[in-house]
């Protein structure tokens, strides 16, 4: 298109045109860079800037997660000579301490994108939508009519948000959900949450050691069911210990239990065939997260979507529309911002150089629960590894069984890897236990580089007596186990 140029743009048949524009500013904001001086983009986003993992996410979760662990770690402290206790939770302090830097930087990159110091960018608020493959309603913003713009590339990064189940949107009670949980403005004495992922995991340990009386209610058998199982079963035997744990248990209604600006609730499950009633002060909805394209009327663009609403991508990040691409959680297997960083960093590439492509590597994506055990994974579970006729190599080593692990007297956590006997590659790494989020770091890097098992356990120093001991003596008798099946 041609046109007079006009700040940054170019109107063209009435119409704003962008050489770019970004759907969604968490790890889609990341993408414009000085070398994008010469481009006019536009940046759309109809919430927060920073997207999920700044706002609600990642950082301010994990923000409430190390005092959870400090608090936590009274209660194991009995075992090592100490008595312990938890004489207060400043909540409203905590809370502000953690919001004040978030809301911070949110305003910050607010005013970066929409200041003088990138002066080729155009930020509209509002909720975009399609209205053709490269033509974009900017949304109405507080009662003000947004505009209609075309661009040459569209990037969609529009995230998701938490799903609430029907039963529980349409029940009339007040509910909920990762989104706002963090903001409340005191602790509650009793809080029900509903889900067996990370995020009801996570929210779990937070309220627990901070006292709250926490009841989960979980339809499965287990909490955390896309883990290994071995793994998965671990973590409920200890949530189990920790507080009200309802497994097999099915909701069927819920309600308000009074008036107020925070009334209490109650819900209905059941379990074994047995139906009781639980009530609490608050009720938190953690049922997973699904991907918002549903808001951006995909249809209109001829973009492809899965059965989930996550819009299809190919290994460059393209959609099947000719300059849109997609990253994030609108499009990936992996609710992870580590990996809608490293797909924004390929997008950033592909968009600077059409002509020599780069794919993202989504061979061995790591993640972690930061609970109470922390749990970290990467690669396959052992029962993927024996899908399909497979005949894994796999070992289990205990943080009991070296000196870090005594000193914190651990009978819980423990390291589980899988490895090919054909190939004598690490396939699958997992980890529950103290800080196992950082303890499986040489794992990935050994996946990711091609490092055989053999030369891994022996071929360096391991820092005695530190936590990463655990690896050292996992891999050495993993490596004892691949010589014994040849």
């Amino acid at each position: 298109m041609s046109g007079r140029r006009l700040g940054p743009a170019i109107y063209a048949g009435g119409m704003r045109h962008f050489d770019l524009a970004i759907i969604g500013t968490g790890s889609g904001n990341s993408i414009v860079g000085r070398d994008f001086d010469d481009w006019s983009v536009a940046i759309l986003e109809h919430g927060r800037f920073g997207g999920t993992c700044l706002n609600v996410g990642c950082i301010p979760t994990k923000m409430f997660v190390h005092p959870a662990d400090i608090a936590s770690a009274g209660s194991d402290a009995a075992g090592l000579g100490l008595d312990v206790t938890l004489d207060k939770v400043h909540w409203a302090a905590m809370r502000d301490r953690i919001f004040g830097r978030v809301d911070a930087i949110e305003s910050s990159g607010r005013e970066y994108r929409s200041g003088e110091r990138t002066p080729n960018t155009t930020v509209f608020t509002g909720t975009a939508r399609f209205l053709g493959p490269h033509t974009l309603f900017t949304g109405d913003t507080n009662g003000a009519v947004g505009e209609t713009i075309t661009a040459d590339r569209i990037v969609v990064a529009a995230g998701g948000r938490p799903v609430v189940p029907e039963l529980i949107a349409s029940s009339g009670a007040p509910f909920h959900t990762s989104d706002s949980i963090m903001r409340i403005d005191d602790l509650p004495e009793s809080l029900i949450i509903v889900g067996g992922g990370y995020i009801a995991a996570e929210f779990a340990h937070v309220f627990a050691s901070f006292g709250t009386r926490v009841t989960q209610v979980v339809r499965g058998d287990h909490l955390l069911k896309k883990h290994d199982r071995d793994i998965a079963d671990r973590f409920t035997e200890v949530a189990l210990a920790r507080y009200d744990l309802r497994l097999g248990a099915k909701l069927t209604a819920m309600r308000s239990t009074g008036d107020g600006p925070q009334p209490g609730v109650e819900v209905d499950i059941v379990q074994d065939g047995v139906s009781t009633t639980v009530r609490a002060e608050l009720l938190l909805v953690a049922t997973g997260r699904r991907p918002n394209t549903d808001l951006l009327d995909a249809p209109a663009a001829g973009l492809a979507v899965h059965k989930d609403g996550r819009v299809r991508v190919d290994e460059y990040q393209r959609t099947n529309v000719p300059g849109v691409f997609a990253l994030g959680d609108i499009s990936s297997d992996y609710q992870l911002k580590h990996v809608a960083n490293a797909e924004a960093r390929t997008v950033r590439h592909n968009l600077r150089h059409p002509d020599h492509l780069v794919a993202t590597d989504h061979r061995f994506v790591p993640a972690a629960v930061f609970g109470h055990p922390q749990v970290a994974t990467v690669g396959v579970t052992e029962k993927q590894a024996r899908q399909h006729g497979g005949h894994p190599v796999v070992v289990t080593h205990t943080y009991g069984a070296i000196a870090a692990g005594w000193a914190r007297e651990d009978t819980t956590g423990f390291a589980k890897l899988i490895a090919d006997p054909r190939s004598g590659l690490l396939i699958g790494a997992h980890i529950i236990g103290p800080e196992a989020a950082t303890v499986i770091q040489p794992l990935i890097q050994a996946m990711s580089f091609g490092q055989p098992v053999a030369n891994l356990g022996r071929g360096q120093y391991w820092i005695h007596p530190a936590l990463s001991e655990l690896v050292e003596n996992a891999l050495i008798a993993l490596q004892r186990a691949l010589r014994a099946e040849r």
